[in-house]
């Protein structure tokens, strides 16, 4: 066979592989479905549009299909049989048959598990802050554990908020500060470390530090938050060589353990679900940002009214 002859063999069979793919109704569908996707929303045109294979449903007079955007994004869809309609699924169908007692029954299932959950977050919580410096009454049946940064501005908010918490229930609550620094504010950690190689002599000394870094946010940075919580110590009563062997010598073994004990803070803020600051947990119940005194009065009183 010449050269002429094999090109006209190879042309006849493309064309015929073509009319067999437009006679598969199968594709025909699939094609007429996207076809008609399209109109609805334009938009679609300008997109990658595959689609998947449909077949029957659950339900008796619809058929179920797929379609992927992009080559990333899958849509749910249901087709008539008679592909007259087509409906795009948003979510996975929702069981509507339960009864009134069935659907309290599982209120009060979810509720229980809600609260198994949050007694193995308290408890966890507990274990973490022993020792650590409190405010409010130590012995309290009640303890709201804050994840929080100091360079944060939204943490002075909810510093000056658990003040008022503790300022209204000063026998009922004890507050726990857990250190969570975040990687983008640079003199956070820095202050987080030297706060807590303060408390190890002092607790007072803590909360000065506490305190002061919240009250004087602006003025802090990288190159001067060191010296400035020197001054801030002054008069406290802690042996300053020994902090600042913990504070500021990256070298020492001082150091490496109250780094270490920061980021145990924020991993176990981290597994509790803690993504941003403040964070703020009462009693296993989390509460997240920097929210007012109103926000923390229901889960203070439910975890009265449980004690």
């Amino acid at each position: 066979m010449n050269q002429l002859g094999k090109t006209v063999l190879v042309l006849l069979v493309g064309l015929l592989a073509l009319a067999a793919f437009a006679q598969d109704p199968v594709e025909d569908r699939k094609g007429r479905i996207l076809a008609n996707l399209k109109l609805a929303y334009p938009q679609l045109e300008n997109m990658s549009l595959v689609m998947g294979a449909i077949g029957p449903s659950e339900f008796a007079d619809l058929d179920e299909g797929t379609f992927t955007v992009n080559g990333r994004q899958s849509q749910t869809f249901f087709v008539t049989k008679d592909d007259k309609k087509l409906f795009l699924i948003s979510g996975n169908p929702i069981d509507v048959s339960r009864s009134q007692e069935e659907i309290q029954a599982e209120i009060a299932k979810r509720e229980e598990a809600k609260a198994a959950e949050a007694a193995g977050r308290r408890q966890q919580l507990e274990d973490a802050v022993a020792g650590r410096p409190v405010r409010g009454n130590p012995d309290a049946a009640i303890t709201i554990v804050e994840f929080s940064d100091f360079q944060c501005p939204y943490c002075a908010r909810g510093a000056n908020t658990m003040e008022e918490v503790i300022e209204k229930y000063p026998n009922d609550v004890r507050f726990v500060f857990q250190h969570f620094p975040l990687g983008f504010h640079p003199w956070a950690k820095p202050a987080s470390i030297a706060s807590h190689c303060a408390g190890l002599q002092n607790h007072d000394a803590f909360w000065t530090l506490h305190d002061q870094y919240f009250k004087n946010q602006r003025q802090l940075n990288p190159e001067n938050v060191l010296a400035k919580s020197k001054e801030y110590l002054e008069g406290s009563g802690i042996d300053m060589a020994a902090w600042s062997t913990c504070a500021e010598d990256t070298d020492s073994e001082e150091y490496k353990a109250a780094a270490a004990v920061v980021d145990a803070d924020m991993a176990l803020g981290q597994s509790l679900g803690v993504s941003g600051t403040p964070g703020f947990f009462v009693n296993g119940q989390f509460l997240n940002g920097a929210q007012p005194l109103s926000a923390f009065e229901p889960l203070i009183q439910a975890a009265k009214n449980e004690s």
